[in-house]
């Protein structure tokens, strides 16, 4: 006679198929196994939880209050066990939750505007969106991806290039208008230089000095921001000089709201934007590659 493999899932489905068909023997049935082993499973569970699952008598099978709690928990299990391997499963269509980690400039001006679009070609993925500019442990966040502008540390994730873009320095006219417009790299000092309050990459302002020298410019004003789009907002309000990728202020230059100063000892630093994920090939969740593709096609700079 046929049996199941006797493991943990196996222990639940078990006890679930007792509690659906209201007995052992019929239990046993459609398991294929015998009434005694089903009883035996089932006493075992129960040792092993230090719980009573089931009152047995002679007319009716009872399940206790806890063994409601452990068959409602037990479907739940059941289910995300079947979903965790349809979705490996190679060659599966892309569905389940997408969770994402992204910078928040990026996710607010680029990314959620595609989502969307992204959901409507995918209509059994989900999207579970986190913004933060601080780096991530995509292990503890439980992410599935994140997207990250800048260099990126040394680290066991594949990384994939979505674009690049030219980093400029910036103020409003209301700012410059207020304090004076720097003239060189070294003016800065006697500005309002706005800063993050997290620990980056890349640590300074870059520039090439008056005689081609290398030159960096710590942020040095009072307003320390925690992410790229306050940091814009603050720019824009006045606050002081800030330094942005070109995808993240283009239009305020062009609308005329943030200027770009010192142009001349701009060394031409471009900032890359990836996309980061655990697993490559076959291994990688459908999901996760179906993304990351549309991203790569749809992404404008």
């Amino acid at each position: 006679m046929g049996r199941i493999d006797i493991n943990r899932s196996g222990e639940i489905e078990v006890f679930i198929r007792v509690v659906e068909a209201q007995g052992f023997s019929a239990a046993a049935r459609e398991l294929r196994m015998t009434p005694s082993a089903v009883s035996k499973l089932i006493a075992r569970l129960e040792d092993r939880l230090g719980a009573r699952l089931l009152r047995r008598s002679t007319r009716k099978l009872q399940v206790t209050p806890e063994g409601v709690a452990f068959y409602e928990s037990g479907l739940r299990i059941l289910a995300e066990i079947a979903a965790a391997e349809r979705e490996a499963a190679q060659g599966a269509a892309p569905r389940g939750r997408l969770r994402v980690n992204c910078l928040v400039p990026f996710g607010q001006h680029k990314l959620i505007p595609l989502i969307p679009k992204f959901l409507e070609l995918n209509p059994e993925i989900s999207v579970d969106l986190s913004l933060t500019d601080r780096v991530v442990d995509l292990m503890e966040e439980r992410a599935d991806l994140a997207i990250r502008a800048g260099p990126l540390a040394e680290s066991s994730l594949v990384a994939r290039k979505l674009g690049q873009s030219r980093m400029t320095v910036v103020a409003s006219p209301s700012y410059l208008a207020a304090h004076g417009t720097p003239r060189t790299p070294a003016d800065l000092h006697r500005h309002t230089v706005l800063g993050f309050c997290f620990a980056r990459h890349v640590e300074g302002w870059h520039f090439t000095g008056p005689e081609g020298e290398k030159v960096s410019v710590m942020p040095s004003g009072k307003s320390l921001v925690s992410d790229g789009e306050s940091m814009r907002l603050m720019a824009l309000s006045g606050g002081g000089i800030a330094k942005h990728a070109l995808w993240h202020i283009g239009p305020d230059i062009a609308a005329g709201r943030l200027v770009p100063l010192l142009e001349e000892f701009n060394p031409g630093e471009e900032e890359p934007v990836h996309a980061v994920y655990v697993g490559q090939g076959k291994y990688l969740p459908a999901r996760v590659r179906a993304f990351v593709d549309f991203l790569v096609e749809n992404l404008k700079f």
